[in-house]
C-alpha cells in the first residue's frame, strides 16, 4: 500500500489524528516509508508501570511512550532506534530503565553504549515489548513540540514533568554510570 503525502501538511491536531492509526508490531515494518515524518512508540502499561502515558484511543492496550521525528522514517527508526544505542537515546533509555531487570553491559566510547551482544537482547527486548505508529509529515520539526506538549510522553524528558521526569533522569543517569570508566593511556 503506498500512501502519499498531504497537500497540505498536517498541523498538530492532525498529526496526533495519525499517528492514533493502529499500532504496528516491530516485525510488521514494511510499509514503513523513507520520508519524512513523526513516529510514535507505545507499550503496555505494566511494562513501565511507573511511566504514565497516554492511552492509545484504539489500541486501548497500549500507552505511549515517546514521540519522535525523522527526515526519513524508515532509516531513524530501522538503522538508529533498533539497532545502536549510541545512535538513539531512546534506546539508551530503555536500557537505563531495564538495568537492573535485564543486566545490561555497556561500554564507553565516545558516550556510553551496550555491547555487542546486549544490544541485540535489547533490540529482542523492543521488538517484544514496543510497538509503533508514524505519519509522514513534510516539516515534522514544525509540529514535534504541539503534539509533545498534548500528549506528554513520559520518554521525552525534555518535555516531561513531575514523577516520571525524576524516573528518567535516573535511569539515564545509571546508564551513564554503568559503563566502567576507560583505562588511562599508558605513559
Amino acid at each position: 500500500m503506498h500512501t502519499s503525502l498531504p497537500s497540505a501538511p498536517l498541523d498538530a491536531a492532525g498529526t496526533i489524528t495519525a499517528l492514533s492509526a493502529p499500532t504496528r508490531r516491530l516485525d510488521d515494518l514494511s510499509t514503513l516509508p523513507a520520508t519524512s515524518g513523526l513516529y510514535a512508540w507505545w507499550t503496555a502499561p505494566e511494562v513501565f508501570p511507573q511511566l504514565p502515558g497516554p492511552t492509545h484511543p484504539i489500541d486501548t492496550g497500549v500507552r505511549l511512550l515517546y514521540v519522535g521525528l525523522a527526515t526519513n522514517l524508515r532509516r531513524r527508526i530501522v538503522r538508529n532506534h533498533l539497532r545502536r544505542s549510541g545512535q538513539s537515546t531512546l534506546r539508551r533509555t530503555l536500557a537505563g530503565l531495564l538495568l537492573d531487570t535485564e543486566h545490561y553491559r555497556t561500554r564507553r566510547t565516545d558516550r556510553v553504549v551496550l555491547i555487542d551482544e546486549d544490544e541485540t537482547r535489547l533490540t529482542a527486548w523492543m521488538h517484544t515489548h514496543l510497538q509503533l505508529t508514524w505519519c509522514q509529515h513534510p516539516t515534522p520539526d514544525a509540529v514535534e513540540a504541539a503534539v509533545i506538549a498534548q500528549w506528554a510522553p513520559p520518554l521525552n524528558v525534555a518535555h516531561a514533568s513531575g514523577p516520571a521526569r525524576a524516573v528518567i533522569e535516573a535511569a539515564r543517569a545509571a546508564y551513564s554510570a554503568s559503563a566502567k570508566p576507560e583505562d588511562p593511556a599508558p605513559i
